[in-house]
């Protein structure tokens, strides 16, 4: 029997490019394959832009960079804070409070934004370290592993190794542990991955997988509503969660959906993810409960709408498995 539901109307991999966070993908219509190796091959076999093998170092390193708060986050939790010598993208900052986030602004703040190359390697750093692999030369003017390479630099990025749909967060308990190992401290990276792991609860079982629709902000009248595709980290945090992301079957990082398709697979929850646009929590609430395209969905009237920041639900953080927490406490949560 051929699928009633209506079609994905667009993917925009090239946007991807515009946030922080989202990793390499094939086209809406491209079929989803696993990642062959780590070290540089991508979806379909092709290679995957600065993505780097596991860097193996003469000796623990000294200086860090990290090319984002997320990666800087997991350095201090592994006890590495110290020899952090600069980090870009402190937004990633914002979801951390109490000793965490005192930790994470005592860091040397290279450029609040992407990272330039010119500003990374004034750092002299040893090794450069991201949660994506859109660190390197992913955005204007961020060093590529190339680049890196010929000044002497390792580079090591969590890259995208589950094949789409991702399942759970299993990639950022890797990226964790691998990073630990390559930087010395293997026992911390094992602690740190089990804290993760518990934090983000068992995964759900038995029952049916319940629809949930990932916005990146409010719909806009008359234009494709703007999502996340089945390979990206939040589809594995829906799924732990006991969710199914409404554009899973779509291997593109950035994905639309009609409001027909909405309509017809009724998403019974909404996760907005927050950091896209300088919105806040509330009015994101407020816009999506407001939205004429949403207005029919059991997940607006039933209230139950939640917001994530992209931060925590996009790429590899400590703060994943608290991420997969609050999507289970929204599934549970009773309707309003």
């Amino acid at each position: 029997m051929p699928d009633p539901r209506p079609p994905i109307v667009l993917a925009m991999v090239g946007a991807c490019l515009l946030a922080a966070g989202c990793s390499a993908a094939p086209a809406a219509d491209a079929p989803a394959t696993a990642t062959s190796s780590r070290a540089g091959s991508g979806q379909g076999g092709r290679p995957t832009p600065g993505c780097p093998p596991l860097p193996v170092l003469s000796a623990p390193p000294q200086r860090i960079v990290t090319m984002d708060g997320g990666a800087a986050a997991i350095l201090v939790e592994l006890g590495l804070g110290d020899r952090i010598v600069g980090t870009a993208a402190t937004d990633y900052f914002l979801p951390f409070s109490g000793e965490q986030r005192a930790k994470l602004d005592s860091i040397p703040v290279l450029d609040p934004n992407r990272g330039s190359t010119e500003k990374v390697l004034d750092a002299r750093p040893d090794v450069v370290v991201g949660t994506s692999n859109l660190s390197f030369g992913g955005f204007d003017g961020t060093p590529t592993v190339e680049v890196l390479e010929k000044a002497g630099v390792k580079a090591l990025a969590a890259c995208q190794t589950q094949p789409s749909p991702v399942r759970d967060i299993g990639q950022t308990t890797k990226f964790v542990t691998d990073a630990a190992t390559a930087l010395g401290v293997p026992d911390a990276g094992a602690k740190l991955a089990d804290r993760i792991r518990a934090e983000a609860g068992n995964p759900a079982t038995g029952g049916d997988p319940v629809p949930i629709l990932v916005l990146t902000g409010v719909p806009a009248p008359g234009t494709p509503v703007s999502t996340r595709g089945g390979g990206t980290l939040i589809n594995g945090v829906v799924a732990q969660a006991g969710g199914r992301n409404l554009a899973e079957d779509i291997a593109a990082a950035f994905a639309g959906l009609s409001a027909e398709s909405i309509a017809e697979r009724d998403p019974r929850a909404i996760v907005v993810l927050s950091g896209f646009a300088k919105t806040s929590d509330a009015d994101l609430l407020a816009g999506v409960r407001a939205s004429p395209l949403l207005a029919g969905t059991t997940a607006v009237r039933e209230n139950r709408i939640a917001v994530l920041p992209q931060s925590i639900a996009l790429t590899p953080s400590v703060l994943n498995g608290q991420a997969v927490r609050s999507v289970t406490d929204l599934l549970k949560r009773p309707a309003a």
